[in-house]
């Protein structure tokens, strides 16, 4: 009997190739603060990324088609008074994004679909809870304005954002500084790594450690970990002889890894970003020039090598597109956007086809812009899978959703239920002023100024003929 010896995998020959040179984003000053995340925040909307700023801290938000030179008077968001230390969009409203910061805070931010003509420096709430700084941000994956935020402190509080209020409070579970935490894919359980070299899952409405694995990675350098679509988790980390490694791990069994891979010797953390549609995990070291990545299947031996992007300069931080922000039709599976000193550079990952048509077998239903439960449910007890979508037609991100303030929730941008009734104008304060008209007022205004320039124009012309006449 013939044994088969290639493995049979559609994501065999994925391949990464840099985009243009006129595809880049030139002349941002990347931030240079030590610090261990990705810096760089992206969904089908915006690129947002973390920058050098003078007595503060601050991020920049461009429209992903604004790419080449950036101007360098293009506004930031600013209102931290230390460094921003991480960036996350919020997965259910591509127009709202969280930052923390070295100075305790974290402060979440609308950001308009326009290009605002100033810096904009007021968030929409601040969120005050940690005594150390605020290293780490991760947006629940169901729920709505459900934030978990984890600081210095070894604590991990995870906020309704849209009341400012703490649902949860993990203060004891961590001896010492947090490293990691990610979100399963209901977002019921969080893997934690943290500086004690110690791997958990935590459940965190019951405030329980469902499972903890000491040493994961004999190396001293810090770990991170990832949840897979089946529920088992991926680390990385670093062995005794300061090899990099990529761990799979079955929760129910913690003794020993199902599959362990060493790669080189470096310094650089390796970040892991996992793609649960297509299995595969991309990992991405600090310093490094490449991009290694595996899949991983329900056979041995479990993690596979596909390939490694290699390019001449090494990345300064790395931002992984959600899948509705693809391009089906050419392919892609997986956008990167890695940072230089001075540009952000997109990374494209395509699957080589023939034909022109959708293919389903890369593209399977993904998770959407719409929540799957409320936050009060979620606290409650309720878990959700996400709510998918198909991209067989792309996808579309939905206009700026108009911030309904309400003590509630300020984020919540959903009609309300029952019989709608008319609006008087004591409780419409901006009856009519929404978003459209305040634009096309603008726009309005725009067109008048630049008729006054041309008249301007005009009149200067004619005086220079008067003059030339005279002479």
């Amino acid at each position: 009997m013939s044994r088969r010896v290639v493995r049979q995998s559609k994501f065999r020959h994925v391949f990464g190739q840099a985009a243009k040179a006129d595809q880049a984003y030139e002349d941002i000053r990347v931030s240079k603060v030590t610090w261990d995340s990705s810096f760089c925040a992206v969904n089908p909307k915006f690129l947002a990324i973390i920058v050098e700023a003078g007595g503060g801290g601050a991020f920049i938000v461009l429209p992903l088609a604004k790419t080449g030179r950036v101007d360098k008077n293009f506004p930031l968001v600013t209102g931290h008074t230390a460094p921003v230390l991480d960036i996350d969009w919020c997965p259910h409203n591509d127009n709202v994004i969280a930052s923390a910061s070295d100075d305790t805070t974290i402060m979440v931010w609308q950001i308009p679909d326009y290009t605002p003509m100033r810096n904009i420096t007021e968030p929409i709430i601040t969120l005050e809870g940690h005594s150390k700084r605020v290293g780490i941000l991760s947006w629940h994956p169901t729920a709505r304005n459900v934030l978990l935020s984890a600081g210095g402190d070894s604590v991990i509080i995870i906020w309704n954002v849209g009341t400012g209020e703490v649902l949860l409070s993990l203060d004891d579970m961590h001896p010492d500084v947090i490293h990691s935490v990610c979100w399963n894919s209901n977002g019921s359980l969080l893997a934690t790594t943290c500086k004690d070299k110690t791997l958990r899952i935590i459940d965190p409405r019951k405030g329980q450690v469902v499972a903890e694995r000491a040493r994961p990675h004999e190396g001293a350098r810090p770990l991170r970990a990832v949840f897979t679509a089946d529920g088992k988790l991926l680390s990385t980390g670093f062995s005794r002889m300061s090899e990099r490694q990529l761990a799979l791990w079955d929760p129910n069994n913690f003794e020993e890894p199902v599959a362990l891979q060493e790669m080189d010797t470096s310094n650089g953390v390796l970040l892991p970003f996992y793609d649960p549609d297509s299995s595969i995990v991309y990992l991405c070291g600090k310093g490094d020039s490449s991009i290694r990545y595996f899949e991983i299947t329900d056979e041995p031996p479990f993690v596979h090598y596909l390939n490694t992007f290699s390019s001449k300069e090494p990345q300064r931080g790395m931002g992984f597109m959600p899948k509705r922000g693809l391009d089906v039709s050419k392919c892609e599976i997986a956008r990167f956007y890695k940072l230089h000193e001075r540009k952000c550079e997109p990374i494209i990952m395509t699957v080589p086809r023939k034909s022109d048509l959708f293919q389903d077998d890369l593209y399977p239903d993904t998770p959407g812009p719409e929540p799957a439960l409320e936050a009060d449910e979620w606290l409650a007890g309720q878990d959700a899978e996400p709510v998918l979508i198909s991209l067989r037609d792309g996808y579309v991100p939905p206009k700026h959703r108009e911030l309904r303030v309400t003590k509630r929730n300020i984020l919540d941008v959903r009609p309300p239920s029952g019989p709608r009734r008319s609006q008087s104008a004591s409780d419409a304060p901006l009856s009519q002023h929404t978003l459209e008209t305040l634009l096309e007022e603008i726009k309005a205004l725009r067109e008048r100024v630049q008729a006054q320039e041309q008249r301007i124009t005009a009149l200067e012309n004619m005086l220079c003929e008067l003059v030339d006449g005279t002479d």
